[in-house]
């Protein structure tokens, strides 16, 4: 009923960028928070970052200042913008979102397939 798909994973050397994206599509009446996680080989999968419907983030303390997150409600987007990227952040990153479908009253998480982000020292 809800697909979430990223994109924009590779591999970058470090100090590098990259962009991520998420888009959601299916039987969505909304989305209440959307974020991204990440799971590094051989570790729990960990929050990244997230922001609700309306535009409220919160990072993990590894990330702040060099991540940012944002979303598109109308297109029921989300996006993580990577920069000055480190060896440590080499992962897979999923996309996360809460949603309420059509013609139900329960929200239920959702994700995606996961993206390969790789730096390299």
């Amino acid at each position: 009923q809800v697909q979430l798909v990223e994109s924009g994973g590779g591999l970058v050397q470090a100090g590098g960028s990259l962009r991520l994206s998420c888009a959601a599509s299916g039987s969505i009446s909304t989305i209440n928070a959307m974020g991204w996680y990440r799971q590094a080989p051989g570790k729990q999968r960990e929050l990244v970052a997230s922001i609700t419907i309306g535009g409220t983030t919160n990072y993990a303390d590894s990330v702040k200042g060099r991540f940012t997150i944002s979303r598109d409600n109308a297109k029921n987007e989300v996006f993580l913008q990577m920069n000055s990227l480190k060896p440590e952040d080499t992962a897979v990153y999923y996309c996360n979102a809460l949603i309420l479908l059509l013609y139900s009253s329960t929200v239920r998480r959702y994700w995606g397939q996961g993206t390969q982000v790789t730096v390299s020292s």
